[in-house]
Protein backbone atom coordinates (compact mmCIF):
# COMPACT_ATOMS: atom_id res chain seq x y z
CA UNK A 1 0.00 0.00 0.00
CA UNK A 2 1.35 3.77 -0.65
CA UNK A 3 -0.01 7.00 0.07
CA UNK A 4 1.22 10.05 -1.24
CA UNK A 5 0.31 13.05 0.52
CA UNK A 6 1.12 16.53 2.66
CA UNK A 7 0.38 17.68 -1.11
CA UNK A 8 -2.17 20.37 -3.22
CA UNK A 9 -4.74 17.37 -3.81
CA UNK A 10 -6.47 18.01 -7.62
CA UNK A 11 -8.83 15.68 -8.24
CA UNK A 12 -9.99 16.26 -11.50
CA UNK A 13 -13.15 14.47 -10.46
CA UNK A 14 -16.98 15.18 -10.95
CA UNK A 15 -16.88 17.61 -8.29
CA UNK A 16 -13.02 19.17 -9.04
CA UNK A 17 -12.07 18.84 -5.66
CA UNK A 18 -9.34 20.07 -3.97
CA UNK A 19 -7.99 19.34 -0.59
CA UNK A 20 -5.37 21.18 0.93
CA UNK A 21 -3.19 19.03 2.46
CA UNK A 22 -4.24 16.09 0.69
CA UNK A 23 -3.49 12.71 0.27
CA UNK A 24 -4.78 9.52 -2.03
CA UNK A 25 -4.24 6.09 -0.88
CA UNK A 26 -2.87 3.06 -3.41
CA UNK A 27 -3.52 -0.08 -2.99
CA UNK A 28 -2.85 -3.07 -5.39
CA UNK A 29 -2.44 -0.47 -8.26
CA UNK A 30 -5.99 0.89 -7.69
CA UNK A 31 -7.21 4.30 -5.70
CA UNK A 32 -8.61 3.14 -2.43
CA UNK A 33 -9.35 6.84 -0.98
CA UNK A 34 -8.51 10.28 -0.96
CA UNK A 35 -8.79 12.76 1.90
CA UNK A 36 -7.00 14.75 4.51
CA UNK A 37 -3.39 13.84 4.75
CA UNK A 38 -3.12 13.26 9.08
CA UNK A 39 -6.68 11.44 9.02
CA UNK A 40 -5.32 9.22 6.44
CA UNK A 41 -1.78 8.58 7.45
CA UNK A 42 -3.85 7.82 11.18
CA UNK A 43 -5.84 4.77 9.66
CA UNK A 44 -2.97 3.47 7.62
CA UNK A 45 0.04 3.33 9.74
CA UNK A 46 1.56 0.13 7.73
CA UNK A 47 1.62 1.57 4.71
CA UNK A 48 4.58 3.32 2.40
CA UNK A 49 4.26 7.39 2.27
CA UNK A 50 5.56 9.46 -0.24
CA UNK A 51 5.79 13.24 1.73
CA UNK A 52 4.83 15.31 -1.30
CA UNK A 53 6.17 18.76 0.80
CA UNK A 54 3.56 20.96 -0.34
CA UNK A 55 3.73 20.21 -3.80
CA UNK A 56 0.30 19.68 -5.90
CA UNK A 57 -0.44 16.16 -6.20
CA UNK A 58 -2.90 15.21 -9.30
CA UNK A 59 -3.74 12.78 -12.03
CA UNK A 60 -0.76 11.42 -14.48
CA UNK A 61 -1.40 13.23 -17.90
CA UNK A 62 -2.96 11.10 -20.73
CA UNK A 63 -1.18 11.72 -24.63
CA UNK A 64 -4.03 10.26 -26.82
CA UNK A 65 -2.03 9.86 -30.17
CA UNK A 66 1.78 10.10 -29.94
CA UNK A 67 4.86 8.38 -32.09
CA UNK A 68 7.57 7.13 -30.29
CA UNK A 69 9.69 5.92 -33.47
CA UNK A 70 10.14 10.00 -34.43
CA UNK A 71 12.99 10.40 -31.66
CA UNK A 72 16.07 10.08 -34.45
CA UNK A 73 14.65 12.89 -36.41
CA UNK A 74 15.84 15.21 -33.72
CA UNK A 75 18.55 17.38 -34.62
CA UNK A 76 18.76 15.63 -38.64
CA UNK A 77 19.31 17.63 -41.36
CA UNK A 78 18.03 16.83 -44.25
CA UNK A 79 19.77 16.47 -48.33
CA UNK A 80 17.20 17.81 -49.88
CA UNK A 81 15.98 21.72 -49.95
CA UNK A 82 12.98 22.65 -47.05
CA UNK A 83 10.30 21.68 -47.39
CA UNK A 84 6.97 23.93 -48.69
CA UNK A 85 4.24 21.17 -48.38
CA UNK A 86 3.00 18.30 -45.84
CA UNK A 87 3.71 15.69 -48.46
CA UNK A 88 7.92 16.85 -48.96
CA UNK A 89 8.00 17.08 -45.17
CA UNK A 90 6.60 13.06 -45.22
CA UNK A 91 8.66 12.09 -48.49
CA UNK A 92 11.77 14.18 -46.99
CA UNK A 93 11.95 13.06 -43.55
CA UNK A 94 9.74 10.65 -41.95
CA UNK A 95 9.41 8.45 -45.21
CA UNK A 96 13.14 8.12 -44.84
CA UNK A 97 13.22 7.72 -41.32
CA UNK A 98 11.17 5.11 -40.96
CA UNK A 99 12.61 2.69 -43.37
CA UNK A 100 16.37 2.91 -41.68
CA UNK A 101 15.23 1.56 -38.30
CA UNK A 102 15.79 -1.95 -37.39
CA UNK A 103 14.86 -3.73 -33.98
CA UNK A 104 17.16 -2.15 -31.41
CA UNK A 105 16.55 1.12 -33.18
CA UNK A 106 13.11 0.62 -33.02
CA UNK A 107 13.14 -0.42 -28.82
CA UNK A 108 15.81 2.59 -28.19
CA UNK A 109 13.33 5.15 -30.52
CA UNK A 110 10.60 4.33 -28.02
CA UNK A 111 12.50 3.83 -24.52
CA UNK A 112 14.04 7.65 -24.98
CA UNK A 113 10.56 9.79 -25.21
CA UNK A 114 9.20 7.40 -22.87
CA UNK A 115 11.71 8.35 -20.43
CA UNK A 116 10.56 11.92 -21.63
CA UNK A 117 7.10 10.97 -20.80
CA UNK A 118 7.64 9.84 -16.99
CA UNK A 119 10.03 13.19 -16.27
CA UNK A 120 6.64 15.22 -17.72
CA UNK A 121 4.47 13.71 -15.80
CA UNK A 122 2.81 11.25 -18.71
CA UNK A 123 1.31 7.55 -17.71
CA UNK A 124 -0.11 6.88 -20.66
CA UNK A 125 0.00 7.37 -24.55
CA UNK A 126 -1.80 5.94 -27.57
CA UNK A 127 1.10 5.39 -29.89
CA UNK A 128 1.51 4.90 -33.68
CA UNK A 129 4.56 2.79 -35.26
CA UNK A 130 5.97 2.52 -38.57
CA UNK A 131 9.31 0.71 -39.30
CA UNK A 132 8.50 -0.42 -42.65
CA UNK A 133 11.99 -2.39 -43.40
CA UNK A 134 11.50 -4.11 -39.97
CA UNK A 135 7.51 -4.83 -39.72
CA UNK A 136 7.33 -8.08 -38.12
CA UNK A 137 8.02 -8.24 -34.16
CA UNK A 138 8.41 -4.23 -34.10
CA UNK A 139 5.35 -3.39 -31.86
CA UNK A 140 7.09 -6.25 -29.73
CA UNK A 141 10.25 -4.23 -29.51
CA UNK A 142 8.07 -1.04 -28.25
CA UNK A 143 6.28 -2.73 -25.90
CA UNK A 144 9.39 -3.90 -24.73
CA UNK A 145 10.48 -0.24 -23.99
CA UNK A 146 6.94 0.21 -22.34
CA UNK A 147 6.91 -3.01 -20.34
CA UNK A 148 10.69 -1.64 -18.96
CA UNK A 149 9.99 1.98 -18.23
CA UNK A 150 6.25 1.00 -16.66
CA UNK A 151 4.23 3.52 -18.31
CA UNK A 152 1.08 2.34 -19.98
CA UNK A 153 0.58 2.27 -23.95
CA UNK A 154 -1.69 1.04 -26.52
CA UNK A 155 0.47 0.29 -29.73
CA UNK A 156 -0.79 0.36 -33.33
CA UNK A 157 1.36 -0.48 -36.42
CA UNK A 158 0.57 1.63 -39.36
CA UNK A 159 -0.50 -0.54 -42.48
CA UNK A 160 0.61 1.81 -45.99
CA UNK A 161 0.62 1.30 -49.68
CA UNK A 162 3.46 3.43 -50.30
CA UNK A 163 6.04 0.37 -49.72
CA UNK A 164 4.38 -2.23 -51.51
CA UNK A 165 1.61 -4.55 -50.56
CA UNK A 166 3.89 -7.86 -49.44
CA UNK A 167 5.14 -4.74 -46.26
CA UNK A 168 1.59 -3.92 -46.64
CA UNK A 169 0.79 -7.50 -45.47
CA UNK A 170 3.18 -7.48 -42.82
CA UNK A 171 1.85 -4.23 -41.30
CA UNK A 172 -1.87 -5.58 -41.06
CA UNK A 173 -0.23 -9.41 -39.66
CA UNK A 174 1.34 -7.19 -37.47
CA UNK A 175 -1.35 -5.57 -35.84
CA UNK A 176 -3.44 -8.51 -35.73
CA UNK A 177 -0.55 -10.54 -34.16
CA UNK A 178 -0.14 -7.75 -31.20
CA UNK A 179 -3.55 -7.35 -30.33
CA UNK A 180 -3.67 -11.12 -29.77
CA UNK A 181 -1.03 -11.30 -28.08
CA UNK A 182 -2.61 -8.51 -25.37
CA UNK A 183 -5.74 -10.02 -25.41
CA UNK A 184 -3.97 -13.04 -24.25
CA UNK A 185 -1.40 -11.37 -21.75
CA UNK A 186 -4.40 -9.39 -20.28
CA UNK A 187 -2.35 -6.58 -19.49
CA UNK A 188 -4.09 -3.22 -17.53
CA UNK A 189 -0.72 -1.92 -19.08
CA UNK A 190 -0.53 -2.69 -22.97
CA UNK A 191 -3.21 -2.54 -25.59
CA UNK A 192 -3.56 -3.32 -29.17
CA UNK A 193 -5.10 -1.06 -31.82
CA UNK A 194 -5.47 -1.34 -35.53
CA UNK A 195 -2.74 0.61 -37.39
CA UNK A 196 -3.69 2.52 -40.43
CA UNK A 197 -1.64 6.13 -41.74
CA UNK A 198 -3.56 7.65 -43.91
CA UNK A 199 -6.48 7.26 -46.88
CA UNK A 200 -3.90 9.03 -49.00
CA UNK A 201 -1.25 5.84 -48.96
CA UNK A 202 -4.40 3.59 -48.60
CA UNK A 203 -6.23 1.49 -51.50
CA UNK A 204 -9.73 0.80 -51.71
CA UNK A 205 -8.19 -2.76 -51.30
CA UNK A 206 -6.27 -2.23 -48.56
CA UNK A 207 -9.21 -0.20 -46.38
CA UNK A 208 -11.24 -3.49 -47.41
CA UNK A 209 -8.66 -5.77 -45.87
CA UNK A 210 -7.73 -3.82 -42.70
CA UNK A 211 -11.12 -4.06 -42.35
CA UNK A 212 -11.81 -7.49 -42.42
CA UNK A 213 -8.27 -8.55 -40.70
CA UNK A 214 -10.40 -6.51 -37.62
CA UNK A 215 -13.27 -8.35 -37.64
CA UNK A 216 -13.34 -10.56 -34.47
CA UNK A 217 -10.60 -8.32 -32.93
CA UNK A 218 -12.50 -6.05 -30.55
CA UNK A 219 -10.48 -3.27 -31.49
CA UNK A 220 -10.95 0.20 -33.21
CA UNK A 221 -8.40 1.92 -36.07
CA UNK A 222 -5.69 4.43 -35.19
CA UNK A 223 -5.17 6.60 -38.42
CA UNK A 224 -4.39 10.19 -39.40
CA UNK A 225 -7.40 12.05 -40.93
CA UNK A 226 -7.51 14.97 -43.48
CA UNK A 227 -4.03 16.03 -42.00
CA UNK A 228 -3.30 18.06 -45.01
CA UNK A 229 -4.78 19.54 -47.84
CA UNK A 230 -3.30 17.19 -50.06
CA UNK A 231 -5.17 14.51 -47.97
CA UNK A 232 -8.66 16.28 -49.03
CA UNK A 233 -7.79 16.30 -52.13
CA UNK A 234 -5.94 12.86 -53.31
CA UNK A 235 -9.76 11.26 -51.41
CA UNK A 236 -11.94 13.25 -53.74
CA UNK A 237 -9.99 12.72 -56.70
CA UNK A 238 -9.74 9.07 -56.26
CA UNK A 239 -13.21 8.20 -54.98
CA UNK A 240 -15.50 11.50 -55.37
CA UNK A 241 -15.64 11.29 -51.62
CA UNK A 242 -14.46 13.27 -48.73
CA UNK A 243 -11.39 11.76 -46.28
CA UNK A 244 -14.29 11.06 -43.30
CA UNK A 245 -16.44 9.80 -45.69
CA UNK A 246 -14.26 7.27 -47.66
CA UNK A 247 -13.30 6.10 -44.40
CA UNK A 248 -16.79 5.78 -43.31
CA UNK A 249 -17.92 3.95 -46.50
CA UNK A 250 -15.06 0.80 -45.72
CA UNK A 251 -16.46 0.44 -41.69
CA UNK A 252 -13.35 2.28 -40.32
CA UNK A 253 -14.79 4.75 -38.36
CA UNK A 254 -16.42 3.84 -34.71
CA UNK A 255 -16.10 4.21 -30.84
CA UNK A 256 -12.75 3.19 -30.37
CA UNK A 257 -11.53 4.52 -33.13
CA UNK A 258 -8.86 7.12 -32.87
CA UNK A 259 -9.44 10.15 -35.94
CA UNK A 260 -6.47 12.05 -35.50
CA UNK A 261 -6.13 15.53 -36.50
CA UNK A 262 -9.20 16.34 -38.70
CA UNK A 263 -7.90 19.31 -39.80
CA UNK A 264 -9.24 19.58 -43.32
CA UNK A 265 -13.35 18.63 -42.50
CA UNK A 266 -17.00 20.16 -43.02
CA UNK A 267 -19.69 20.14 -41.16
CA UNK A 268 -21.14 16.94 -43.09
CA UNK A 269 -18.03 14.78 -41.78
CA UNK A 270 -18.38 16.28 -38.52
CA UNK A 271 -22.01 15.01 -38.03
CA UNK A 272 -20.34 11.87 -39.46
CA UNK A 273 -17.91 11.88 -36.65
CA UNK A 274 -20.61 12.08 -34.27
CA UNK A 275 -22.81 9.75 -35.67
CA UNK A 276 -20.09 7.34 -34.99
CA UNK A 277 -19.18 7.97 -31.91
CA UNK A 278 -15.78 8.36 -33.37
CA UNK A 279 -12.92 9.68 -30.73
CA UNK A 280 -10.64 12.71 -32.43
CA UNK A 281 -7.46 13.88 -31.64
CA UNK A 282 -6.35 17.43 -31.71
CA UNK A 283 -2.45 17.80 -32.35
CA UNK A 284 -1.73 21.69 -32.18
CA UNK A 285 1.91 22.10 -31.99
CA UNK A 286 2.37 19.17 -34.76
CA UNK A 287 -0.57 21.03 -37.47
CA UNK A 288 1.40 24.56 -36.44
CA UNK A 289 4.74 23.26 -37.43
CA UNK A 290 3.69 21.29 -40.55
CA UNK A 291 1.43 24.09 -41.60
CA UNK A 292 -1.10 22.05 -42.52
CA UNK A 293 -3.95 24.49 -41.00
CA UNK A 294 -5.62 24.93 -37.68
CA UNK A 295 -8.25 21.61 -37.03
CA UNK A 296 -12.12 23.01 -36.31
CA UNK A 297 -11.82 21.81 -32.79
CA UNK A 298 -14.37 23.93 -31.37
CA UNK A 299 -16.52 23.37 -33.94
CA UNK A 300 -16.77 19.75 -33.37
CA UNK A 301 -16.87 20.00 -29.92
CA UNK A 302 -19.81 22.45 -30.11
CA UNK A 303 -21.92 19.75 -32.23
CA UNK A 304 -20.99 16.97 -29.95
CA UNK A 305 -17.65 15.23 -31.41
CA UNK A 306 -15.74 13.85 -28.74
CA UNK A 307 -12.10 15.44 -29.20
CA UNK A 308 -9.23 14.50 -27.09
CA UNK A 309 -4.97 16.49 -27.25
CA UNK A 310 -2.56 15.02 -28.41
CA UNK A 311 1.46 15.60 -29.49
CA UNK A 312 1.54 13.97 -32.42
CA UNK A 313 5.54 13.08 -31.66
CA UNK A 314 6.26 16.53 -31.54
CA UNK A 315 6.56 16.89 -27.54
CA UNK A 316 6.22 14.42 -24.92
CA UNK A 317 5.26 17.12 -22.60
CA UNK A 318 1.22 17.37 -22.48
CA UNK A 319 1.72 20.97 -20.70
CA UNK A 320 2.99 22.11 -23.11
CA UNK A 321 0.44 20.86 -25.36
CA UNK A 322 -2.06 22.52 -23.20
CA UNK A 323 -0.68 25.97 -23.52
CA UNK A 324 -0.28 26.11 -27.42
CA UNK A 325 -3.77 24.83 -28.15
CA UNK A 326 -4.96 27.34 -25.75
CA UNK A 327 -3.39 30.33 -27.48
CA UNK A 328 -3.77 28.43 -31.38
CA UNK A 329 -7.54 28.71 -31.27
CA UNK A 330 -7.18 32.10 -29.35
CA UNK A 331 -5.39 33.49 -32.18
CA UNK A 332 -7.51 31.66 -34.63
CA UNK A 333 -10.57 32.82 -33.59
CA UNK A 334 -9.43 35.98 -33.21
CA UNK A 335 -11.14 35.72 -29.51
CA UNK A 336 -8.77 36.17 -26.36
CA UNK A 337 -11.77 33.95 -24.69
CA UNK A 338 -12.01 31.35 -27.20
CA UNK A 339 -11.16 27.46 -26.17
CA UNK A 340 -11.10 28.37 -22.13
CA UNK A 341 -13.48 25.61 -21.34
CA UNK A 342 -12.83 23.53 -24.54
CA UNK A 343 -9.36 22.51 -24.14
CA UNK A 344 -9.92 21.60 -20.50
CA UNK A 345 -12.41 19.33 -21.87
CA UNK A 346 -10.13 17.90 -24.31
CA UNK A 347 -6.90 16.87 -21.80
CA UNK A 348 -8.76 16.20 -18.58
CA UNK A 349 -12.42 14.99 -19.72
CA UNK A 350 -12.10 13.64 -23.07
CA UNK A 351 -8.80 11.63 -22.88
CA UNK A 352 -9.89 9.74 -19.50
CA UNK A 353 -12.96 8.73 -21.95
CA UNK A 354 -10.91 7.81 -24.77
CA UNK A 355 -8.18 5.97 -22.24
CA UNK A 356 -11.19 3.74 -20.87
CA UNK A 357 -12.88 2.99 -24.04
CA UNK A 358 -8.89 1.49 -24.84
CA UNK A 359 -7.86 -0.17 -21.34
CA UNK A 360 -11.25 -0.61 -20.08
CA UNK A 361 -10.52 0.98 -16.65
CA UNK A 362 -10.80 4.47 -15.19
CA UNK A 363 -7.80 6.31 -15.32
CA UNK A 364 -7.11 10.11 -15.49
CA UNK A 365 -8.51 10.64 -11.82
CA UNK A 366 -7.60 10.64 -8.28
CA UNK A 367 -11.34 8.72 -6.78
CA UNK A 368 -11.77 5.47 -5.49
CA UNK A 369 -11.41 2.89 -8.22
CA UNK A 370 -9.43 4.71 -10.80
CA UNK A 371 -5.86 3.50 -11.31
CA UNK A 372 -3.46 4.66 -9.24
CA UNK A 373 -1.51 7.10 -12.11
CA UNK A 374 -0.27 9.74 -9.86
CA UNK A 375 2.29 12.89 -10.50
CA UNK A 376 3.42 15.60 -8.01
CA UNK A 377 3.76 19.29 -9.36
CA UNK A 378 6.96 21.23 -7.99
CA UNK A 379 4.46 24.31 -8.13
CA UNK A 380 3.65 26.34 -5.36
CA UNK A 381 0.90 29.13 -6.04
CA UNK A 382 1.26 32.50 -5.25
CA UNK A 383 -2.45 32.81 -5.45
CA UNK A 384 -4.98 30.76 -3.87
CA UNK A 385 -5.74 27.53 -6.09
CA UNK A 386 -9.25 26.75 -5.55
CA UNK A 387 -11.80 24.37 -7.69
CA UNK A 388 -13.03 26.86 -9.30
CA UNK A 389 -9.47 28.31 -10.90
CA UNK A 390 -6.84 25.37 -10.88
CA UNK A 391 -7.14 25.11 -14.53
CA UNK A 392 -5.95 28.32 -14.84
CA UNK A 393 -2.76 27.60 -12.72
CA UNK A 394 -2.00 24.51 -14.55
CA UNK A 395 -2.27 26.60 -18.01
CA UNK A 396 0.00 29.10 -16.95
CA UNK A 397 1.93 27.91 -13.95
CA UNK A 398 2.27 24.16 -14.37
CA UNK A 399 4.87 22.28 -17.18
CA UNK A 400 6.06 19.48 -17.45
CA UNK A 401 9.76 20.00 -16.32
CA UNK A 402 8.06 20.87 -12.93
CA UNK A 403 6.75 16.94 -12.04
CA UNK A 404 8.68 15.54 -9.35
CA UNK A 405 7.07 12.26 -8.90
CA UNK A 406 5.61 10.05 -11.72
CA UNK A 407 3.81 6.88 -10.88
CA UNK A 408 1.56 4.30 -12.63
CA UNK A 409 -0.71 1.86 -11.07
CA UNK A 410 1.19 2.53 -7.42
CA UNK A 411 4.57 1.51 -8.95
CA UNK A 412 7.14 4.54 -8.71
CA UNK A 413 8.82 5.13 -11.53
CA UNK A 414 10.65 8.52 -10.52
CA UNK A 415 10.88 10.19 -7.82
CA UNK A 416 12.03 13.43 -6.20
CA UNK A 417 13.24 13.90 -10.08
CA UNK A 418 15.49 10.36 -9.90
CA UNK A 419 14.44 7.91 -12.84
CA UNK A 420 13.82 4.41 -10.97
CA UNK A 421 13.55 1.93 -13.44
CA UNK A 422 15.55 2.64 -16.30
CA UNK A 423 19.05 3.64 -16.63
CA UNK A 424 18.99 7.17 -18.60
CA UNK A 425 22.33 7.78 -19.07
CA UNK A 426 22.97 4.42 -20.73
CA UNK A 427 20.14 4.62 -23.09
CA UNK A 428 20.64 8.17 -24.06
CA UNK A 429 24.17 7.11 -24.28
CA UNK A 430 23.08 4.55 -26.92
CA UNK A 431 20.69 6.48 -29.00
CA UNK A 432 23.23 8.93 -30.03
CA UNK A 433 25.19 6.24 -31.40
CA UNK A 434 22.43 4.69 -32.99
CA UNK A 435 21.21 8.09 -34.06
Amino acid sequence: MLIVGNGLLITLDADSKVIKDGAVVIEDGIIRETGDTANIKARYLNAEFIDAQGKVIMPGMINTHMHLYSTFARGMALKDPPPRTFVQILERLWWRLDKTLGPEDVYISSLVPIIDCIRFGVTTILDHHASPMSVPGSLDECAKAVEEAGIRACLAYEVSDRDGLEIRDQGIEENVRFIKRCREDKSPFLQGSFGLHAQITLSDDTLKKCKEAAEGLDVGFHVHVAEGPEDLEDSLKKSGKRVVERLDSFGILGPRTIACHCVHINEAEMEILKGRDVNVVHNPESNMGNAVGVAPVLEMMEKGVRVGLGTDGYTSDMFEAIKVANMLHKLNQKNPSAAWGEVPTMVFANNREIAKRIFGIKIGVLEPGASGDVITVDYDPWTPLTPDNFYSHILFGMSGGLVDTSIVAGRVLMRNRKLTTVDSERILARSRELA
